[in-house]
Protein backbone atom coordinates (compact mmCIF):
# COMPACT_ATOMS: atom_id res chain seq x y z
CA UNK A 1 0.00 0.00 0.00
CA UNK A 2 3.03 2.32 1.02
CA UNK A 3 6.46 2.23 0.03
CA UNK A 4 9.38 4.54 0.40
CA UNK A 5 11.83 4.58 -1.24
CA UNK A 6 15.28 5.94 -0.04
CA UNK A 7 14.12 9.33 1.04
CA UNK A 8 16.25 12.08 2.29
CA UNK A 9 15.66 15.01 3.88
CA UNK A 10 17.31 18.23 5.46
CA UNK A 11 16.72 21.64 7.26
CA UNK A 12 19.38 23.96 6.74
CA UNK A 13 21.84 21.33 6.34
CA UNK A 14 21.14 19.51 8.92
CA UNK A 15 19.68 15.62 7.95
CA UNK A 16 16.67 14.46 9.45
CA UNK A 17 15.95 11.69 7.27
CA UNK A 18 18.78 10.07 5.37
CA UNK A 19 17.68 6.65 2.93
CA UNK A 20 14.68 5.81 4.68
CA UNK A 21 13.64 2.47 3.03
CA UNK A 22 9.56 1.30 4.40
CA UNK A 23 6.87 -0.43 3.21
CA UNK A 24 4.26 -1.04 4.75
CA UNK A 25 1.46 -3.87 3.45
CA UNK A 26 -2.22 -3.71 2.37
CA UNK A 27 -4.19 -3.80 5.33
CA UNK A 28 -1.57 -3.86 8.27
CA UNK A 29 -1.05 -2.06 11.17
CA UNK A 30 2.52 -0.46 10.93
CA UNK A 31 4.12 1.28 13.72
CA UNK A 32 6.42 3.87 13.21
CA UNK A 33 8.38 4.01 16.62
CA UNK A 34 11.87 6.38 17.96
CA UNK A 35 12.64 9.71 20.06
CA UNK A 36 11.28 13.19 19.14
CA UNK A 37 13.75 14.58 16.52
CA UNK A 38 13.71 11.20 14.62
CA UNK A 39 12.30 12.17 11.83
CA UNK A 40 8.85 10.73 12.45
CA UNK A 41 7.04 13.98 12.24
CA UNK A 42 8.94 14.69 8.51
CA UNK A 43 8.24 11.27 7.05
CA UNK A 44 4.78 11.30 7.55
CA UNK A 45 4.70 15.26 5.89
CA UNK A 46 6.42 13.79 2.90
CA UNK A 47 3.88 11.07 2.73
CA UNK A 48 0.96 13.45 2.87
CA UNK A 49 3.30 15.85 -0.04
CA UNK A 50 3.09 18.90 2.77
CA UNK A 51 6.71 18.41 2.80
CA UNK A 52 9.04 17.46 -0.36
CA UNK A 53 11.52 14.90 0.16
CA UNK A 54 15.04 16.13 -1.27
CA UNK A 55 15.77 13.03 -2.43
CA UNK A 56 13.89 9.44 -3.20
CA UNK A 57 10.25 8.70 -3.88
CA UNK A 58 6.86 7.69 -2.09
CA UNK A 59 4.69 5.26 -3.79
CA UNK A 60 0.87 4.68 -3.01
CA UNK A 61 -0.63 1.48 -4.56
CA UNK A 62 2.33 1.29 -6.68
CA UNK A 63 2.16 4.62 -8.26
CA UNK A 64 4.04 8.23 -7.44
CA UNK A 65 2.26 10.40 -5.69
CA UNK A 66 -0.39 12.36 -7.81
CA UNK A 67 -2.79 15.45 -6.37
CA UNK A 68 -6.18 13.01 -6.59
CA UNK A 69 -3.97 10.31 -4.57
CA UNK A 70 -4.39 12.33 -1.55
CA UNK A 71 -7.51 11.50 -1.44
CA UNK A 72 -6.10 7.97 -0.29
CA UNK A 73 -4.83 9.06 2.37
CA UNK A 74 -6.47 10.05 5.72
CA UNK A 75 -4.37 11.57 9.16
CA UNK A 76 -5.10 12.29 12.26
CA UNK A 77 -2.78 14.50 13.92
CA UNK A 78 -1.38 14.25 16.86
CA UNK A 79 -2.92 17.86 18.14
CA UNK A 80 -6.71 17.26 17.50
CA UNK A 81 -7.47 20.53 14.80
CA UNK A 82 -11.05 21.26 15.83
CA UNK A 83 -13.12 24.26 15.72
CA UNK A 84 -14.69 24.65 19.42
CA UNK A 85 -18.07 26.21 18.36
CA UNK A 86 -18.91 23.70 15.24
CA UNK A 87 -20.77 20.28 16.27
CA UNK A 88 -19.17 16.66 15.48
CA UNK A 89 -21.27 16.72 12.27
CA UNK A 90 -20.80 19.99 11.05
CA UNK A 91 -16.76 19.27 11.34
CA UNK A 92 -17.33 15.79 9.11
CA UNK A 93 -19.52 17.78 6.83
CA UNK A 94 -16.71 20.61 6.73
CA UNK A 95 -13.72 18.03 5.81
CA UNK A 96 -16.31 15.63 3.31
CA UNK A 97 -16.72 18.89 0.74
CA UNK A 98 -13.52 19.80 1.13
CA UNK A 99 -12.92 16.06 -0.05
CA UNK A 100 -15.35 16.10 -2.54
CA UNK A 101 -17.35 13.72 -1.48
CA UNK A 102 -20.50 14.01 -3.00
CA UNK A 103 -23.45 15.63 -1.26
CA UNK A 104 -25.88 12.78 -1.73
CA UNK A 105 -23.75 10.39 -0.19
CA UNK A 106 -22.45 13.35 2.52
CA UNK A 107 -24.91 12.67 5.06
CA UNK A 108 -25.35 9.19 5.40
CA UNK A 109 -21.34 9.26 5.36
CA UNK A 110 -21.36 11.51 8.01
CA UNK A 111 -24.04 9.78 10.24
CA UNK A 112 -21.87 6.60 9.50
CA UNK A 113 -18.55 7.49 10.61
CA UNK A 114 -19.72 9.45 13.85
CA UNK A 115 -21.67 6.07 14.76
CA UNK A 116 -18.20 4.08 14.01
CA UNK A 117 -16.57 6.36 16.36
CA UNK A 118 -19.10 5.87 19.48
CA UNK A 119 -20.29 9.31 18.75
CA UNK A 120 -23.55 8.75 16.92
CA UNK A 121 -25.33 10.77 19.74
CA UNK A 122 -23.24 13.37 20.16
CA UNK A 123 -23.87 14.94 16.31
CA UNK A 124 -24.62 17.61 17.34
CA UNK A 125 -22.80 18.32 20.52
CA UNK A 126 -19.92 21.18 20.07
CA UNK A 127 -16.21 20.21 20.14
CA UNK A 128 -15.51 22.25 22.97
CA UNK A 129 -18.33 20.00 24.87
CA UNK A 130 -16.19 16.70 24.27
CA UNK A 131 -14.20 15.06 26.75
CA UNK A 132 -10.57 14.38 25.81
CA UNK A 133 -11.42 11.08 24.67
CA UNK A 134 -14.49 12.22 22.69
CA UNK A 135 -12.45 14.69 20.81
CA UNK A 136 -9.73 12.23 20.01
CA UNK A 137 -12.35 10.24 18.55
CA UNK A 138 -13.78 12.89 16.30
CA UNK A 139 -10.69 13.94 15.37
CA UNK A 140 -10.39 10.34 13.57
CA UNK A 141 -13.83 10.69 11.97
CA UNK A 142 -11.98 13.25 10.27
CA UNK A 143 -9.76 11.23 8.59
CA UNK A 144 -12.22 8.80 7.65
CA UNK A 145 -15.15 10.64 6.13
CA UNK A 146 -13.48 10.44 2.78
CA UNK A 147 -12.73 6.62 3.23
CA UNK A 148 -9.29 6.48 2.85
CA UNK A 149 -7.17 3.24 1.90
CA UNK A 150 -4.18 4.51 4.23
CA UNK A 151 -4.85 5.73 7.48
CA UNK A 152 -2.02 8.08 9.72
CA UNK A 153 -2.66 8.44 13.23
CA UNK A 154 0.19 10.72 14.76
CA UNK A 155 0.32 9.44 18.88
CA UNK A 156 -3.34 8.25 18.81
CA UNK A 157 -3.59 8.24 22.23
CA UNK A 158 -1.21 10.95 23.77
CA UNK A 159 -2.51 11.94 27.13
CA UNK A 160 -5.56 10.33 27.27
CA UNK A 161 -6.72 8.16 30.39
CA UNK A 162 -6.78 4.50 29.90
CA UNK A 163 -10.51 4.05 29.82
CA UNK A 164 -9.88 6.32 26.58
CA UNK A 165 -6.73 4.34 24.93
CA UNK A 166 -8.53 1.25 25.09
CA UNK A 167 -11.72 2.64 22.96
CA UNK A 168 -9.13 4.34 20.46
CA UNK A 169 -7.32 0.99 20.63
CA UNK A 170 -10.43 -0.78 19.73
CA UNK A 171 -11.41 1.73 17.43
CA UNK A 172 -7.82 1.39 15.33
CA UNK A 173 -8.51 -2.45 15.58
CA UNK A 174 -12.11 -1.94 13.67
CA UNK A 175 -10.49 0.10 10.92
CA UNK A 176 -8.01 -2.78 10.07
CA UNK A 177 -11.31 -5.34 10.14
CA UNK A 178 -12.67 -2.76 7.55
CA UNK A 179 -9.47 -3.47 5.40
CA UNK A 180 -7.88 -0.02 5.89
CA UNK A 181 -4.16 0.22 5.82
CA UNK A 182 -2.28 1.84 8.83
CA UNK A 183 0.56 3.90 9.82
CA UNK A 184 0.72 4.77 13.48
CA UNK A 185 3.49 6.83 15.55
CA UNK A 186 3.35 6.02 19.06
CA UNK A 187 5.84 7.01 22.06
CA UNK A 188 3.59 4.14 24.47
CA UNK A 189 5.67 0.92 23.64
CA UNK A 190 2.64 -1.16 25.35
CA UNK A 191 0.41 0.19 22.49
CA UNK A 192 2.82 -1.06 19.22
CA UNK A 193 2.84 -4.09 21.29
CA UNK A 194 -0.53 -4.76 20.90
CA UNK A 195 -1.60 -3.30 18.15
CA UNK A 196 1.06 -3.32 15.40
CA UNK A 197 1.65 -6.13 12.88
CA UNK A 198 4.92 -5.19 12.48
CA UNK A 199 7.54 -2.25 13.75
CA UNK A 200 10.05 0.12 12.53
CA UNK A 201 12.35 2.35 15.00
CA UNK A 202 13.64 5.68 13.59
CA UNK A 203 17.04 6.58 14.90
CA UNK A 204 18.57 10.10 13.66
CA UNK A 205 16.45 10.00 10.60
CA UNK A 206 17.08 5.82 9.75
CA UNK A 207 15.18 3.06 10.11
CA UNK A 208 17.23 1.22 12.30
CA UNK A 209 15.08 -2.12 13.09
CA UNK A 210 11.85 -3.40 11.35
CA UNK A 211 9.84 -6.51 11.78
CA UNK A 212 7.22 -8.27 13.83
CA UNK A 213 7.22 -8.13 17.42
CA UNK A 214 8.49 -11.71 17.00
CA UNK A 215 11.64 -11.11 14.66
CA UNK A 216 12.79 -7.78 16.74
CA UNK A 217 12.35 -10.31 19.97
CA UNK A 218 15.19 -12.09 18.14
CA UNK A 219 17.66 -9.14 18.74
CA UNK A 220 17.97 -9.81 22.90
CA UNK A 221 19.64 -13.30 23.12
CA UNK A 222 17.90 -13.81 25.93
CA UNK A 223 14.38 -16.13 26.46
CA UNK A 224 13.23 -13.86 29.93
CA UNK A 225 14.95 -10.52 31.54
CA UNK A 226 15.54 -10.42 35.30
CA UNK A 227 15.42 -7.18 37.23
CA UNK A 228 16.55 -7.45 40.45
CA UNK A 229 17.04 -5.28 43.39
CA UNK A 230 20.00 -5.96 45.54
CA UNK A 231 22.30 -3.75 48.24
CA UNK A 232 25.14 -5.31 46.41
CA UNK A 233 25.01 -4.50 42.94
CA UNK A 234 28.33 -5.04 41.81
CA UNK A 235 28.99 -8.44 43.65
CA UNK A 236 25.67 -9.70 41.47
CA UNK A 237 26.88 -7.53 38.26
CA UNK A 238 30.13 -10.25 38.56
CA UNK A 239 27.66 -13.15 39.35
CA UNK A 240 25.76 -12.47 36.09
CA UNK A 241 28.79 -12.10 33.93
CA UNK A 242 30.16 -15.41 35.27
CA UNK A 243 26.91 -16.99 34.27
CA UNK A 244 27.71 -15.37 30.57
CA UNK A 245 24.66 -13.58 31.05
CA UNK A 246 24.41 -9.81 29.76
CA UNK A 247 24.28 -7.09 31.89
CA UNK A 248 22.11 -3.67 31.01
CA UNK A 249 21.11 -1.00 33.73
CA UNK A 250 18.49 1.16 32.63
CA UNK A 251 17.75 4.52 35.28
CA UNK A 252 18.13 2.38 38.72
CA UNK A 253 17.04 -0.86 37.01
CA UNK A 254 19.27 -3.84 37.26
CA UNK A 255 18.57 -6.42 34.34
CA UNK A 256 20.02 -9.53 33.48
CA UNK A 257 19.52 -11.48 30.03
CA UNK A 258 18.48 -15.06 30.76
CA UNK A 259 19.01 -17.59 27.98
CA UNK A 260 16.99 -20.17 28.99
CA UNK A 261 13.91 -19.87 31.17
CA UNK A 262 14.38 -20.84 35.09
CA UNK A 263 12.73 -21.59 37.91
CA UNK A 264 12.85 -19.11 41.21
CA UNK A 265 14.63 -21.39 43.12
CA UNK A 266 17.58 -22.09 39.99
CA UNK A 267 17.87 -18.42 40.30
CA UNK A 268 18.57 -18.23 44.03
CA UNK A 269 20.49 -20.80 44.21
CA UNK A 270 22.50 -19.15 41.78
CA UNK A 271 23.19 -15.95 43.04
CA UNK A 272 23.76 -17.74 46.47
CA UNK A 273 25.62 -15.66 49.20
CA UNK A 274 24.26 -12.24 46.78
CA UNK A 275 21.50 -10.43 49.04
CA UNK A 276 18.61 -9.86 46.10
CA UNK A 277 15.85 -7.87 48.01
CA UNK A 278 13.75 -9.01 44.98
CA UNK A 279 13.62 -10.34 41.65
CA UNK A 280 11.22 -9.78 38.44
CA UNK A 281 11.25 -12.20 35.84
CA UNK A 282 9.30 -11.29 32.17
CA UNK A 283 9.74 -12.07 28.43
CA UNK A 284 11.38 -9.78 26.05
CA UNK A 285 9.81 -6.45 25.70
CA UNK A 286 9.58 -4.15 23.20
CA UNK A 287 10.78 -1.87 25.67
CA UNK A 288 14.02 -3.68 26.15
CA UNK A 289 14.27 -3.80 22.37
CA UNK A 290 13.82 -0.46 21.96
CA UNK A 291 16.13 0.70 25.25
CA UNK A 292 18.73 -1.29 23.65
CA UNK A 293 18.68 -0.05 20.06
CA UNK A 294 18.21 3.39 21.28
CA UNK A 295 21.72 2.68 23.40
CA UNK A 296 23.96 0.92 20.42
CA UNK A 297 25.90 2.27 18.06
CA UNK A 298 25.32 0.07 15.23
CA UNK A 299 22.42 -0.17 12.93
CA UNK A 300 20.75 -3.14 13.52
Amino acid sequence: MLKIEKLYKSYQKRPVLQGVNLEIYPGEIYGLLGPNGAGKTTLINIICHLVTADQGRVLIAGKPWRPRYRYWVGVAPQKDLLYPSLTCAEHLYFLGRIYGVPERELRQRVSECLAWVGLGERSHSLAENLSGGMQRRLNIAMALIHRPKLLILDEPTASLDVESRFEIWQLIRQCQQQGMTLLLTTHLLEEAERLCDRIGILKRGRLVAEGSLSALRRLIPAEEILTVQTTTPEAAIQRAQLLGWPVRSYHQDLLFWVPKRLELGQIIELFSGIDLTAITRQPVRLEHIYLEIMQSEEVV
